[in-house]
């Protein structure tokens, strides 16, 4: 991982599950928005790929291999984040992952798993980021949940109660840190074209089409523009709300 200057203007940013899909386009967005992008995932692989590719955009990226489901190991990669990079000014958690059945066949070690890795893991991150945000009076927070965690979602219990979980946590985290120059948001993406959704069954793609304003499902691309307003600098009076990117599907 490169170090860059404690006075240097270049916010840093720490992205969990940046090897691909949302993750990734959030990396390649605020890297193009002149952050200094930290990659983090479980696979150094396609982080390297990406940093790679960033660096010869003339961008600056860094790679931290971190498995969000272990404490440790997350504590570990923000502290060395931090310690390298000599500050941390934004921090996007995305990484998660879903075990989804109905709620009458879900075992208890289904929900756990779940709800550990996917609300657990971002308490965890943003105790450790708040802290060190709170020494330049300035941080960006952004926890990626889903509509599911707005509406609920038939088969995901575990899921479902992990992201609204992240709504309660984000809209905490404003409160108790907004006056020190903190703000903190959720963005909710709907049905997003990824390696997840891609092997949809017609209808299902088709019936998900109809409740769509837009006609579209969205792309990586629709989540990383949200994320680039909720982590700019000009967004300093935003703050604990929940932005529902999903093309229309689930307004009122």
């Amino acid at each position: 991982m490169s170090s860059i200057s404690t006075d240097s203007p270049t916010r840093v940013a720490f992205i969990t599950g940046a090897s691909r899909g949302i993750g990734r386009a959030i990396a390649l967005r605020l890297a193009a928005d002149g952050r200094h992008v930290v990659l983090a995932a479980r696979s150094e692989g396609p982080l390297r790929e990406l940093a790679e590719q960033i660096t010869a955009s003339g961008g600056k990226a860094s790679v931290a291999v971190v498995d969000i489901a272990d404490s440790k190991s997350l504590t570990d990669g923000l502290a060395k984040a931090i310690a390298e990079c000599g500050r941390l000014d934004i921090l996007v958690n995305n990484a998660g992952v879903t075990k989804d059945n109905l709620m009458l066949r879900m075992s208890d070690e289904d929900f756990d798993m779940v709800i550990n890795t996917n609300l657990k893991s971002a308490f965890i991150a943003c105790r450790i980021a708040s802290r060190e945000m709170m020494r330049g009076r300035f941080g960006r927070i952004v926890n990626i949940s889903s509509t599911s965690g707005i509406v609920g979602n038939a088969g995901q219990a575990n899921y479902a109660a992990a992201k609204a979980g992240l709504v309660g946590l984000t809209k905490t985290i404003a409160r108790e840190f907004g006056g020190k120059g903190i703000t903190a948001n959720v963005v909710a993406p709907g049905w997003i074209e990824t390696d997840m959704t891609a092997n949809l069954p017609a209808e299902v793609k088709e019936g998900v089409l109809k409740m769509c304003a837009v006609r579209r499902l969205g792309t990586p691309d629709d989540i990383a523009g949200a994320v680039s307003y909720v982590t700019s600098d000009g967004a300093g009076f935003f703050s604990g709300q929940t932005l529902i990117v999903d093309g229309g599907m689930t307004m009122a």
